[in-house]
């Protein structure tokens, strides 16, 4: 058997789609790990800022952690279950649709064709192609009418995965400190490393999406710091 002859435009190409799945990857680990860092770094400098107890702090960024993680996975999971069921649906209904109304069905593929600018006896070969086959028509359906394509196998709970791990090893970022240092310096540190991680995050973030890394960067620095200063403000008020 002839292994497949690939043009090295074709490689490139494919090459090009794996890397763009792996980015899409780090995105989710990126939204998982800023929120679960930004969250529990501004509820770490309240709690501490009211109490000047590390024990405390420590024990309510632990709690919010898991909170954190769990929730955010939960979020990703519905979403991507959603998202998934929605396409499953929509397949459905343009199956039946096939079934019960063919010949508007297949006007609807010759006119798709048509606007991509064929005619003649090759516009009507490829809707005979098309239509040939109920899989194939569904597909086509489904891409080219709808621009829907199916969800991955699994993907709700792969996202999951990804983001509530990702939440929680963020989250315990603004913790750490405060196991070594005392309160004052641990909530100095807490906010200078979210800082400098926020911005590598946001930078990393702008390469994937051919954005300016310095300006995501500084925005997502931004964030953290406007998170952080709310806490520590709400938390010098209540202070005990």
């Amino acid at each position: 058997m002839h292994e497949l002859e690939l043009s090295p435009a074709l490689r490139d190409h494919w090459e090009r789609n794996e890397k763009n799945n792996k980015a899409g990857a780090l995105r989710e680990v990126i939204l998982g790990g800023q929120d679960g860092l930004v969250n529990v770094l501004g509820l770490m400098l309240g709690v501490a800022s009211a109490t000047n107890d590390s024990r405390i702090a420590i024990i309510a960024g632990i709690a919010a952690a898991f909170a954190e993680s769990v929730a955010m996975a939960a979020v990703a999971y519905t979403s991507g279950k959603a998202a998934r069921d929605y396409y499953y649906s929509e397949r459905e209904r343009e199956r039946l649709e096939i079934e019960e109304l063919p010949a508007i069905e297949r006007e609807e593929i010759k006119v798709l064709y048509m606007r991509k600018g064929f005619k003649g006896k090759e516009l009507e070969t490829i809707v005979n192609a098309i239509c040939s086959d109920k899989k194939r028509w569904l597909d086509t359906m489904m891409s080219e009418e709808l621009n829907m394509s199916e969800p991955e196998e699994g993907k709700p709970v792969k996202d999951a995965g990804i983001v509530g791990i990702s939440a929680l090893f963020g989250s315990f970022i603004p913790v750490v400190p405060f196991f070594v240092l005392p309160v004052s310096l641990a909530m100095g540190s807490a906010l200078g490393i979210a800082i400098l991680i926020l911005f590598v995050a946001g930078a990393i973030k702008a390469k994937l999406t051919i954005g300016n890394w310095k300006k995501e960067g500084l925005e997502m620095a931004i964030i953290g710091t406007v998170s952080a200063l709310i806490g520590y403000g709400i938390g010098s008020l209540l202070k005990i």
